[in-house]
């Protein structure tokens, strides 16, 4: 999808005024279809991995505070998602624009959270490695309605903003000052994520330095 100018600049000002914003429809059909008919081959194959806590050496599977599973995606090996590397290549050119970001680098995943998963609110920023800046969600969840569960919610302000997670839909947040937590779902929950790096995912970027 071609998102004009103006359009970029109205998305950027919400991000920066509000250090969130939602956008419905963000993707077309088309490339719905493609990243969900990725996500099927990549759940038949058994390369989805239970999700953890923490990088390198600290790593830990903890299902009492997630229970999400995971596929890293690769820009040079998963071509069939060339879309929508493409799309966030235009993200990120925006965000330098009219955010003054200084990005270099991404990493992407796709999850899926069975029935009855979650994860407890947190921030997207390890102690270790801080140079996630900007978090990137696209829900896959076709059909979810009212009662379906997974909702994200974002604390903000000593207020709590519910997004439901339907298909299409972006959310974008500042990764380093919006705690936020995933519901318990009552369906399979399904979704993109992905940070904006002021490193690359391989630098350790320290905290206070």
């Amino acid at each position: 999808m071609n998102y004009s100018g103006d359009q970029w600049v109205k998305w950027m000002d919400r991000l920066a005024e509000d250090d969130y914003v939602i956008v419905d429809d963000f993707i077309s059909d088309k490339l719905f279809s493609q990243i969900m008919d990725f996500f099927t081959e990549m759940e038949e194959n058994d390369k989805l991995k239970k999700a953890g806590i923490g990088t390198q050496q600290d790593f830990q599977v903890k299902t009492e505070i997630r229970g999400d599973f995971i596929y890293w995606l690769d820009e040079n090996r998963d071509n069939e998602l060339d879309p929508f590397f493409g799309l966030m290549e235009e993200l990120t050119l925006n965000l330098k624009r009219f955010c003054y970001l200084s990005l270099s680098g991404s990493e992407f995943h796709i999850a899926k959270y069975p029935a009855g998963s979650y994860y407890h609110r947190h921030l997207d920023q390890f102690q270790e490695r801080s140079n996630r800046q900007i978090t990137v969600l696209i829900y896959l969840n076709k059909n979810w309605k009212k009662g379906d569960g997974g909702e994200l919610v974002i604390y903000k302000d000593q207020s709590e903003i519910k997004v439901e997670p339907l298909a299409k839909r972006l959310l974008v947040f500042k990764s380093d000052v919006i705690e936020h937590e995933v519901l318990t779902t009552n369906v399979p929950r399904y979704s993109l994520t992905g940070w904006l790096l002021h490193q690359p995912a391989s630098v350790g970027f320290i905290l206070g330095q």
